[in-house]
């Protein structure tokens, strides 16, 4: 079994890079080696050598090889911690969150990432560990911190699309000629997004927050603050989330709101002109009787139903129009 990618520091310093398990494992004995070592897609076979050179918990391993996405967690045995959480990315052609899992085993030297079908950016996280290299003497916490603060910035890059999509969708709202339909269901696409990322960033914040205590060995004191700063990050995507919930829902009320003000608009409209219609109709239904009456028969009788008809309709239409019924 080989990693796909992998990084041996030594004193804090990296020494090697892309080693096979194999040779990785051969420095566990030596406590100045922190070791990360990268499995795309790992079979049984392989998270079964891994589990007799690591010792991993059986659990664990099973959490892996589970098909079925689990909640993002964090998981303390006797000897090593496992971690399960997911990179996030918003697809901006239909507003759809895709979210892929990333597991991890976690000892005090050694970070184990585990991943499938090369769903994970390995050289965003190799950067990320590359821009704080001070860091490094602190073993495999600076190495969690690094894959953490990497997932958490992929929340919130998700979450500022979906700010951007809820702002275009607040100015289709009240656009003259909108799509409804469309509305409804960009509103639904969104909404769903925004409850999957809910689902996976606000377990985050008891994930680091488990971490920052004293008990936990992965983080030591030149760590905490770094840990600090990601447990803001998670606070702020989760309460942004709840925002931009909040306010999808506004808009679909709005949206109804706006809908109804038009369709009454329309049936005010409608009944207007049905009165007027309905003079012309009344009259000349009346004169249409087969018995005698004024103007029976006579020349008087048309003007006199004509000159109703114009009167009484000119005086319903400027009355409707002073009260913008039409």
């Amino acid at each position: 079994m080989s990693a796909s990618r992998s990084r041996l520091y030594r004193s804090g310093v990296l020494e090697q890079e892309n080693l096979s398990v194999a040779e990785a494992t051969r420095h566990l004995a030596d406590p100045a080696v922190t070791l990360w070592l990268n499995l795309d897609a790992p079979t049984a076979a392989d998270l079964a050598a891994l589990t007799t050179e690591l010792g991993l918990h059986p659990l664990a391993v099973a959490s892996v090889l589970d098909e079925d996405h689990q909640r993002p967690k964090l998981v303390h045995y006797d000897r090593h911690s496992f971690l399960a959480a997911y990179a996030v990315r918003l697809d901006p052609g239909d507003g759809v969150l895709r979210a892929s899992e990333l597991d991890a085993f976690v000892t005090d030297r050694i970070l184990v990432t585990l991943h499938r079908n090369n769903t994970a950016d390995i050289d965003a996280l190799t950067a990320r560990w590359d821009s704080t290299p001070e860091l490094a003497k602190s073993g495999a916490g600076f190495l969690l911190h690094g894959l953490l603060d990497l997932l958490v910035d992929g929340h919130f890059d998700a979450l500022q699309a979906l700010d951007d999509q809820v702002e275009e969708l607040e100015d289709l709202v009240f656009a003259d000629q909108a799509d409804t339909t469309d509305l409804q269901r960009r509103s639904l696409r969104l909404r769903k997004s925004l409850s999957r990322l809910r689902h996976l960033a606000l377990p985050m914040r008891e994930i680091v927050s488990s971490l920052m205590r004293r008990e936990v060995r992965s983080v030591d004191d030149t760590l905490l603050p770094y840990f600090q700063d990601v447990y803001d990050h998670v606070l702020r995507v989760t309460e942004w989330t709840e925002s931009l919930r909040d306010l999808l829902a506004t808009i679909r009320e709005t949206q109804l709101s706006i809908q109804g003000n038009r369709l009454n608009t329309i049936m005010k409209k409608v009944t207007s002109w049905a009165a007027i219609i309905a003079v012309p109709t009344a009259i000349t239904g009346f004169y249409g009787q087969n018995i005698p009456y004024p103007g029976f028969a006579q020349a008087s009788g048309v003007w006199v139903s004509t000159l109703a008809i114009l009167v009484i309709s000119a005086t319903l239409y400027v009355l409707f129009k002073r009260r913008d019924w039409l």
